[in-house]
């Protein structure tokens, strides 16, 4: 296939995508970011009305914010079911949808496990169960999960999102051998980015605290949402056609070692 072709076949022109958590943070950058590459664009989200409906309302109708807990197999396949039907086989997968609770080890709960790995892991293993035969029916498409630089990583009272993150890496591996050569799949893995969620737990408004974390950044500075929507871009283009079964640390170099 030429470049030609296959850069006609992965810029979007009206194709499914679909991102498990989409409509905040990171997520909406990334549905706002394949919306403009011409994907008509799923994103699910599971309780924030107010922001699925600031996203449909922002975005226009590019894109649609579904409700569907991710953590429950048919709600997710009778999602990805109905947007088949109306737009056609996905090109474009993003599991994106996440749950971190903090607790010391001991002081961690069963019901904490279920809900970190449930939607961590189990959540990206569903949507992509629900994706794959349609995706792998028209080769070309790209599956892209969402880690965490605590899956390279260990950290303290965080040993459930670890593990899922972890977890998540050596599943993008194992789907990449599986689903290759009709489908790529990669994990990108954002460093300290800009949004609410990370500003409110590591308190980024706070000048010592956020100097605290810029001093172990070689970059010196966080992320935006536009910048990890740009690496999405460069993994779901046919730029990266070659590129499968890898991680894209995007960390400000944070992680190099």
């Amino acid at each position: 296939m030429s470049t030609a072709t296959a850069r006609d076949e992965l810029t979007g022109t009206g194709s499914l995508a679909l991102v498990s958590g989409g409509t905040r943070g990171i997520g909406r950058a990334l549905s706002e970011r394949l919306a403009r590459r011409g994907h008509q664009v799923i994103a699910l989200y599971r309780a924030d009305e107010a922001a699925a409906r600031a996203t449909e309302a922002d975005l226009g109708p590019a894109v649609r914010a579904v409700r569907a807990d991710v953590t429950a197999p048919d709600a997710v396949a009778g999602v990805v079911a109905d947007a088949v039907q109306r737009y056609g086989p996905p090109r474009v997968v993003v599991n994106n949808a996440g749950v971190n609770i903090d607790n010391p080890f001991l002081q961690s709960t069963p019901a904490e496990w279920h809900t970190v790995i449930g939607t961590s892991l189990f959540g990206a293993l569903n949507l992509t169960h629900a994706c794959a035969p349609h995706m792998l029916d028209r080769p070309g498409g790209s599956i892209v999960n969402i880690g965490a630089t605590t899956g390279l990583r260990p950290r303290t009272d965080g040993a459930a999102y670890c593990a899922a993150k972890a977890a998540l890496l050596h599943l993008t591996k194992c789907l990449a051998l599986e689903f290759a050569p009709a489908v790529r799949v990669n994990c990108l893995i954002p460093g300290f980015t800009w949004t609410d969620e990370v500003v409110g737990r590591f308190r980024l408004d706070d000048d010592a605290a956020r100097e605290a974390v810029l001093r172990h950044i070689p970059q010196g500075r966080i992320a935006s949402t536009a910048e990890i929507a740009d690496a999405l871009e460069f993994l779901v283009d046919s730029r990266s056609s070659y590129i499968t079964g890898q991680k894209l640390i995007v960390d400000g170099g944070q992680f190099m070692w």
